[in-house]
């Protein structure tokens, strides 16, 4: 009888652990900071203290974590919301505003692309994740380029939208067609210094795909072409006659297309 009881215990205790660890799991990533606003979807959006400046943010659906972070003179609120909802069902979005844009603030430090990578890993590091997957777009995939770079074991899969290896050409490009806003002058000054050390992409592990529109004129698709070539087992996916614009000409399609990446293992394991 003595013996039963104990058993009983056990099995007890065991089934309370397994359902406080599928809880935990099921809550994924927890809020942190303030509440500062509820976006046009109901989606809450918080502003927590980070790397010297106050950064915005919201988490949407559940699953493996997938940092979104968006192009130069934009605000998360530009992300198409069919993306939204379409990546939202198997992962859970940390979506943010980069520094001087929307609901992150900033300060006199100097804008360069460390800087910025610098605050995604803030907010990652008081929001407790550990490793993420990322996509970023214009801007964002050059952050996503330096995340990499510096700090590629924060980092699972990368998707690189639109992105450039010299960033005075798309500054160029540039020219006429951006706000005259302080902070959107301030990022394409950071932009005319960008140059990706292409010595250092053969040593990137991640996987990475490259997507870019065979039409796109700000940035180009031959640095998606050589960058992608530069990384070992990269994807590069092009849209043909896609925009710099293809998340709001073709969202479906983008998402389908960085779900199939995401879902799928490239890396084989030869015994």
């Amino acid at each position: 009888m003595h013996m039963k009881k104990i058993t009983y215990l056990f099995i007890s205790l065991l089934i309370v652990l397994a359902i406080g660890t599928a809880s935990a799991t099921a809550q994924g990533i927890q809020p942190s900071g303030k509440e500062i606003g509820i976006d046009k979807q109901g989606n809450t959006i918080y502003q927590v203290q980070a790397n010297g400046i106050k950064i915005g943010y919201k988490l949407i659906g559940s699953g493996e974590p997938l940092v979104m972070i968006m192009g130069l003179g934009a605000t998360m609120d530009l992300w198409p919301i069919e993306i939204i909802q379409m990546l939202s069902k198997n992962y859970q979005l940390i979506i943010l505003d980069n520094r001087g844009m929307g609901y992150t603030t900033t300060n006199d430090e100097k804008f360069n692309y460390k800087l910025f990578a610098d605050d995604v890993i803030s907010l990652l590091t008081v929001l407790g994740v550990k490793k993420t997957n990322v996509l970023g777009y214009s801007m964002g995939s050059v952050i996503t380029q330096k995340l990499l770079l510096e700090y590629p074991e924060q980092f699972n899969k990368a998707i690189i939208h639109a992105t450039s290896a010299d960033g005075s050409d798309v500054a160029k490009a540039l020219t006429g067609k951006t706000p005259d806003n302080p902070t959107v002058i301030r990022q394409v000054l950071a932009t005319i210094h960008w140059k990706t050390p292409m010595d250092q992409l053969p040593s990137i592990a991640n996987q990475v795909m490259f997507l870019v529109g065979t039409s796109d004129h700000i940035v180009g698709i031959e640095s998606s072409k050589t960058l992608a070539s530069a990384i070992p087992g990269a994807w590069l996916v092009q849209f043909k006659n896609g925009t710099h614009h293809l998340i709001i000409e073709a969202p479906i399609e983008f998402a389908k297309v960085v779900l199939t990446f995401l879902n799928i293992n490239e890396t084989i394991d030869v015994k």
